[in-house]
C-alpha cells in the first residue's frame, strides 16, 4: 500500500483500555525520530476537562511539548466531561457532533504536516452520533487504518471482529500493533499472535503485524521501529 505525504492515519483500538493512546504516542514518537513531521490528534476525547489527556500522553511519549493546535482545539475538536461513547457523552451535555468540522480540523493538520495520527475513542463500531459508526465515517473518509489489539482475555474476538468489519468497509488496513502491556500469560500472548496473524494471511491483508514494546514509565519509552507501516513516509 502507498501512501502520499499529507496522509491521515487512523488509530482504533479493539477495545477501550487497549493502549492506543500509548501506541498512537509511540508512532509520533517513531515518525518524528525519522524525521517525518506528523501531528497526532483525537477524534473525540470523553471523560475530560481542559486539554485533552490522551493528546497529552501522545506529547509525553514523544517527548514534546503541547503545540499551538492542542491549545485551539484543532488536535481535538470535541470533548466532553463524561465517559462514555461520544454520541451519549455529547447529547448529556446538548451539543452535536458534526462530522464535518472533524474533518476540517483534520484536513487543515494534514495540510501543514507529512502525516496525522488520529486516534478514535474507543472502538471501530463505536457511535460517533446516533445516525455514524465511527467506522463508516473513517470508511467515507478513505482513511487508513492501524489497529491496536493486545493478548489479553478476549482479544482473539474483539480483534477479529474490528477486522472484519473494516474489510466489510473497504476500509484500508495500514496496519496491526500488538501492544504488549499489560504482559498477559505467556501461552495466551503466544496464540493470540498466531490466529490474528493467520487471519490476516487467510483473507489476503497484506498489512504488517508489528509487536511494540511493553511501557513501563512513559517518560523514558522503549525504543520501537514501526517502518513497516510507514516505509512509503520515510
Amino acid at each position: 500500500m502507498c501512501y502520499e505525504r499529507n496522509t491521515v492515519f487512523f488509530v482504533t483500538g479493539i477495545d477501550t483500555d487497549i493502549g492506543k493512546s500509548v501506541i498512537t504516542g509511540l508512532l509520533a514518537r517513531f515518525l518524528r525520530s525519522s524525521n517525518v513531521d506528523c501531528i497526532s490528534a483525537k477524534l473525540v476525547q470523553t471523560g475530560c476537562t481542559g486539554m485533552s489527556e490522551d493528546i497529552l500522553t501522545h506529547r509525553k511519549l514523544e517527548g514534546a511539548e503541547p503545540r499551538p493546535e492542542d491549545y485551539t482545539g484543532e488536535t481535538c475538536p470535541y470533548m466532553f466531561k463524561f465517559p462514555a461513547s461520544p454520541h451519549l457523552a455529547a447529547e448529556m451535555e446538548g451539543i452535536n457532533i458534526y462530522p464535518e468540522y472533524i474533518t476540517a480540523c483534520v484536513n487543515k493538520l494534514a495540510k501543514t504536516h507529512d502525516c496525522v495520527l488520529l486516534e478514535g475513542a474507543g472502538g471501530l463500531m463505536v457511535p460517533l452520533t446516533r445516525n455514524l459508526l465511527t467506522a463508516d465515517f473513517v470508511s467515507e473518509q478513505g482513511w487508513p487504518l492501524i489497529v491496536v489489539c493486545s493478548g489479553r482475555l478476549g482479544s482473539i474476538n474483539h480483534s477479529l471482529l474490528t477486522l472484519e468489519a473494516a474489510q466489510r468497509r473497504n476500509i484500508p488496513l495500514a496496519g496491526v500493533v500488538y501492544n504488549e502491556y499489560p504482559p498477559e500469560k505467556p501461552e495466551i500472548g503466544k496464540d493470540s499472535k498466531t490466529v490474528i496473524k493467520d487471519y490476516l494471511k487467510s483473507n489476503n491483508i497484506n498489512a504488517p503485524f508489528i509487536e511494540a514494546p511493553a511501557i513501563e514509565d512513559l517518560n523514558n519509552p522503549p525504543s520501537a521501529d514501526f517502518g513497516e507501516i510507514f516505509r512509503e513516509l520515510l
